[in-house]
């Protein structure tokens, strides 16, 4: 009896006293993980370094900064993006072991004006009328140093949307829409 005493009560209340002057159980336990982006976009040459995630809980900060970096660069309209697009974009540079890498950004939110504008225009196929872009749900990229074919196959391999390989324009789409390819 006096042994599990010891256990449920004096043993914690010892380890409470054994931690140094000023600090609490709380700061005595592991950070949680963060959750951190690069980013460079290709039309407006900004770039972004972002931590949008702590452990399960997304920053709405960071979010905020996501959705105005992620801007339909033809207008300046902002929309707000899905959030599980930016973990897609995690685990899928992680996967690639590029997880500090940069993201090249080709497109991401795109108004129903710039999605028709390059629908309209002979040199973009494959703009599709109902573009997942217009949801924010979308993003088109390419990794530095990393054949778009490798990526493409990575993100296939996540199975977490949509995958578009455009090798002639050298990036890939993926998107948290339904799982398919392209």
């Amino acid at each position: 009896m006096q042994s599990k005493f010891l256990r449920t009560a004096v043993l914690p209340a010892a380890l409470l006293l054994a931690l140094p002057f000023g600090q609490t159980l709380k700061s005595a336990t592991p950070t949680e993980r963060e959750y951190r982006l690069r980013f460079y976009h290709t039309h407006t040459n900004e770039r972004l370094e972002i931590v949008y995630r702590r452990g399960e809980h997304y920053l709405p900060d960071a979010l905020d900064q996501l959705d105005h970096y992620l801007r339909d660069h033809r207008t300046g309209e902002v929309r707000h993006f899905d959030p599980h697009l930016f973990d897609l974009l995690n685990d899928l540079t992680e996967s690639l072991h590029d997880s500090g890498g940069e993201i090249d950004v080709v497109c991401g939110y795109r108004t129903a004006w710039s999605n028709e504008f390059l629908r309209n225009r002979g040199a973009h196929t494959g703009v599709a009328k109902h573009s997942l872009h217009m949801q924010a749900e979308a993003i088109d990229i390419r990794l530095a140093g990393i054949p778009t074919a490798t990526v493409r196959d990575a993100a296939l391999r996540l199975e977490r949307g949509g995958v578009g390989y455009y090798r002639a324009s050298n990036f890939v789409h993926v998107d948290v829409g339904r799982v398919r390819r392209w």
